[in-house]
């Protein structure tokens, strides 16, 4: 059996397909979008949570098929969106979004030691 490790993470998970619809929301993404709808998003199209200028960016997204990362600050709180692709069996299958509220004070790290050069 595999644990359903995103369900309840302190980061927003959300996935939509190629045509931008929504798949599905974990408790922390339904957390986030509460006010615009929850879980209820969950079908629906993204451009319809959207402001006409992140349409565009969205439609973008989707035709590029390639990671998008920004971050916003919001009442005081800065946080990651991560963008990612994702495939089965190296077709596109839409975008998974990541969430991450940022700590005020985040360490840089010189090197890793997990990877070789």
């Amino acid at each position: 059996m595999q644990p359903n490790w995103c369900q309840e993470t302190d980061v927003g998970i959300t996935v939509c397909d190629a045509q931008g619809i929504i798949l599905s929301m974990n408790d922390q993404a339904a957390a986030i979008f509460a006010k615009s709808g929850g879980r209820e998003l969950i079908g629906k199209s993204m451009m319809d949570c959207h402001p006409p200028q992140a349409q565009e960016k969205i439609r973008i997204l989707l035709k590029s098929q390639k990671p998008y990362c920004y971050t916003v600050e919001y009442c005081g709180v800065k946080t990651l969106l991560y963008q990612s692709p994702w495939k089965e069996d190296g077709k596109f299958m839409g975008f998974v979004e990541f969430i991450l509220v940022l700590p005020e004070v985040m360490p840089q790290l010189d090197k890793i030691h997990w990877v070789k050069k």
